[in-house]
């Protein structure tokens, strides 16, 4: 199927509309930011007086709590001894665990033009489905402090499968709950990793101009479309 950005997409050639969250539909950086720097200082040294760069953080969202967290660890201190890493993961994942509660929705905001697309979604009568490597119960929480919960009658998370984007499972799984093709489900992110699953799964993929692309040009990313707000796609 053939898609362009900015004349309105035929209503009758969709069955559904997957959205990411973090970098596509809410600016989490500071939430990530403050939860790990909360994190290191449950740490030992050098973790415990270490400042985070919010780029360095920018680079590691994407793939999950355990890439994010094994990233920043790695880099402040690269490879240590293999038991000492197992330890020191463990103690962090734990801190992690207590600490995002915390801040989860509390540093973030929605991205302009998010509310307007989803509306717009919505009242096409499009089935909208959050699919995210964010926890599901942290994803649950920050869509309800944000007012977008009304809009997803699934979210799933990156606990919700045993394998989380790339992978084209998650998609795959919301599909078959949804009881759609994914050949006529499109997905909506901000990263590679939404591209790479969406390919594998045979779903569309439409990519923001914004959001957490490991630092690399998201046009550079193979995808169908390209946006640099949500509002932009309509359905005709």
């Amino acid at each position: 199927m053939t898609l362009t950005t900015h004349t309105p997409w035929r209503r009758q050639d969709w069955d559904a509309i997957i959205v990411d969250l973090d970098g596509t539909m809410v600016d989490t950086l500071g939430d990530f930011v403050q939860a790990l720097q909360r994190m290191l200082g449950d740490l030992p040294e050098p973790y415990a007086s270490y400042v985070l760069d919010k780029d360095l953080v920018e680079r590691c969202v994407g793939k999950g709590s355990e890439h994010l967290i094994k990233s920043v660890l790695a880099h402040i201190q690269p490879a240590p001894a293999a038991m000492e890493n197992v330890a020191l993961y463990e103690s962090a994942w734990a801190s992690y665990q207590r600490h995002y509660p915390a801040v989860n929705g509390r540093f973030s905001a929605v991205y302009p033009g998010v509310v307007a697309g989803l509306d717009a979604w919505y009242r096409a009568g499009l089935p909208l489905v959050c699919v995210t490597n964010k926890p599901t119960t942290f994803a649950r929480a920050l869509l309800a402090d944000k007012g977008l919960a009304s809009y997803f009658g699934l979210v799933v998370g990156g606990d919700a499968v045993a394998r989380k984007k790339p992978d084209p499972m998650p998609l795959l799984h919301a599909c078959e709950q949804l009881g759609v093709q994914p050949a006529r489900t499109l997905m909506v992110g901000d990263s590679s990793n939404d591209a790479q699953a969406a390919r594998a799964a045979g779903c569309p993929v439409l990519l923001v101009s914004y959001g957490y692309n490991h630092g690399e040009p998201i046009r550079a990313v193979d995808a169908d479309a390209y946006v640099d707000s949500l509002a932009e796609l309509q359905f005709a």
